[in-house]
């Protein structure tokens, strides 16, 4: 558990969350099942490449299929 102040990274994030579901909380977990944790781009991109996901998100870079 991890929690956060205003100010913090994951705040504003949280908080438009709150906003819209009600829900103050978000859990953060693995996409690569039966894998390590993602820790690159380049491991994200590969595992979006390989897999069936709709979307990869990355910072400020998001990555859809046609």
């Amino acid at each position: 558990l991890q929690t956060v102040e205003k100010g913090d990274r994951y705040y504003d994030l949280i908080e438009k969350f709150r906003q819209k579901t009600g829900t103050p909380i978000l859990l953060n977990t693995s996409f690569n099942e039966n894998e390590p944790i993602v820790n690159t781009p380049k491991e994200a991109l590969d595992c979006y490449l390989r897999t069936e996901m709709d979307m990869l998100v990355m910072e400020n870079c998001v990555v859809k299929r046609k």
